[in-house]
Formats: structure tokens, sequence, C-alpha cells
């Protein structure tokens, strides 16, 4: 196999951070040859920004080139099922951006229709791929610090300016949109296990969508989660675990984490520089992670990431929907 050759979905903010971290990546391996967007002018404006042969106006155009092997999905969190299905129908492998669906009906249906055309799919969990990631599942799986016994995770930014994060119709939710980060870590640091039982309490936007909440999952043998996410301020936006043996301290930005500090050692995991403007913050380049990541799953045939598995997103939606549930939330497609 050659490059992998991608397709981009969408020409909005992560799209552009997505194409910024590939080019970081060796052209031997990853080529973008193409992007589509409802407007094709914004299309052609990010094929020129960023060297791209093909600008579509219409999803459809990029569903048909027969150039893509794979597609990334960066469009907003209501889209994300019709995008995703018109890929896999085509025969594309998709990486779709978080959440994977609106809720866990949707992710059942991506992953039924990607198993059917035998095609690979994954949520673009971008945290799980990050090196200092990887060393936390090291030290985890080795039990090099015992087992896990708490976890306490924070994740605040100001956004309820931004209309995609409290829109309904956009699919506006602070759990969706960073809640999630939060829910996906217990569900790594906890192997994948299903909670005995979800705590939630929170508050809602004006808009009907939630802006703050706690979540505790508790877990068989006495383990615990405690999670809070909020759109109004700002938190310290730290995570740590804590073991039978220790603790693994995220000092700050956990869903992208540059730096770790075990039992009190510090460990540094730099990225790569980049000259370009990063819309999301200069470890947006560690979106490079992910994307190798599905390359070397294609390499091996994969349907399916090891890492980020199609149950991983299924316990991870199963755990919102309930969170959503308990401080009513909802949306229209949880109708449909």
């Amino acid at each position: 196999m050659g490059a992998t050759r991608w397709g981009i979905c969408s020409a909005g903010k992560i799209s552009h951070d997505f194409l910024v971290a590939v080019w970081t990546l060796p052209p031997e391996d990853h080529q973008v040859v193409s992007i589509a967007a409802r407007d094709l002018s914004r299309a052609q404006e990010y094929a020129k920004e960023h060297g791209i042969a093909k600008a579509y106006g219409s999803y459809e155009e990029l569903a048909q080139d027969p150039d893509v092997d794979v597609v990334y999905v960066g469009v907003i969190h209501p889209y994300h099922l019709p995008a995703t299905l018109l890929f896999i129908q085509a025969g594309k492998h998709v990486l779709c951006e978080k959440p994977l669906g609106m809720n866990a009906a949707e992710v059942k249906r991506m992953v039924q229709a990607a198993q059917e055309k035998k095609v690979f799919l994954m949520e673009a969990v971008w945290t799980r791929f990050f090196p200092a990631s990887e060393k936390i599942l090291s030290l985890l799986r080795q039990r090099t610090l015992g087992d896990a016994v708490v976890l306490h995770a924070e994740f605040g930014f100001p956004l309820l300016s931004v209309p995609r994060c409290v829109e309904k119709e956009l699919g506006g939710s602070g759990l969706l949109d960073i809640g999630v980060y939060c829910i996906q870590l217990a569900c790594m640091v906890f192997s994948g296990e299903k909670p005995e039982s979800i705590v939630a309490s929170g508050f809602l936007y004006k808009t009907g969508v939630d802006n703050m909440a706690s979540v505790i999952l508790n877990y068989s043998g006495q383990r615990q989660a405690i999670l809070t996410y909020t759109m109004t301020t700002t938190l310290p936006n730290r995570a740590i675990i804590c073991s039978t043996e220790g603790t693994i301290e995220i000092p700050g930005c956990f869903w992208s984490p540059t730096e770790l500090v075990v039992n009190g050692q510090k460990e540094e995991f730099p990225l790569p520089s980049t000259s370009q403007k990063l819309n999301f913050g200069r470890n947006a380049v560690g979106l490079r992670y992910e994307a190798d990541h599905v390359r070397h799953c294609l390499l091996q045939g994969l349907q399916e990431s090891p890492i980020m598995s199609h149950a991983d997103s299924e316990l991870v939606h199963s755990i919102l929907d309930e969170v959503r549930r308990q401080l009513g939330v909802s949306f229209p497609q949880d109708d449909a």
C-alpha cells in the first residue's frame, strides 16, 4: 500500500487543524487528495490554502471520488450520521469526529453499516493516540501502580457564545462537546467496563442544552470516576488517576496530554512544531496521531481500532445517553 489517501468532509475549524496535523506526517504515508463542503467556494479556499488538488461543493461528490481511501468527517454533530453513512455506503473508510453519533442508537447504525460494507470506522477520540496516553495505558495494563481506584477529571471553558455549543439544532451540549472527553477517559482507565451506576447533576442553558454537570460513574469493587464539565468558565482542566500503589496526574489539557506526573516524577511528551495557526490550541497538531493510527489499522486490514473500538464508542454513548436523561436534555434524533 502506498500513501493513505484522505478526503476531508467539511471546511470548518477542526478540519483545518486536522489538515495542519496531517501535513506534519511523512508525505509518502499520508496524502490529502480532496475536500468537500456544502459551499464550494469554502472548499476551494481550503484546497488552495492546504495544497489539495480537488474541491467539491457536495459530500456526494467526495463519496464518489475513486482516489479517496478514507474520509475524515468534521461536520457538526447532527450531521455525523448522514455523512458517515454516505461514505460507508460508497465503500470508503471513515474517521468521524467525536461524538460519533447524537446517541447510542446512531452509533449502532453506523457500526452495523460499516460491518456490512466491510470498511474501517473509528470515532476520532484523538486523546487516546497521544504518546502520553499510550504511556497511561501501558501503566494501567501492566498494573505498574496497582489497580486504578479513583479518577478525577474536569474540563471547562467559556463556550456559551459559540452557537454550535448551545443551539440544540446544531447539536449543542456541554456533554457532547467537552464532557465526552471526561467520559471516554473513564472508559479508558477502567478498561471498557460498564459502570454499575451513573449519577449526574447539573444545569441547563436557556436553549435547553446542558452547560454544566458533574457525573459520578460507580464501578464494581468500589471504584469511581468523578467528572465535571462546564461551558461557563475555565477549569484547571486536569485529571488524576489514583491507584492502589500510586498516582498518574495529567496536569493540564488531559484531552491532548503532553505531560504526565507519575508518582511525583514528571515526564514530557513534546509535540512536533508547526508554523501554521491552529484553531484549537497548539496541541491540535496531535491530531496527527489518530490519523497515523488509522493508516496502521488499514495496513493491517482492520475494520475497527483496537484502541478506540466500536464497543468503546457504544459504551461511551450509552453513558452519554443516561447522563442526558438524568439532566433532562433530549434531541430530535432521540425520537428517530
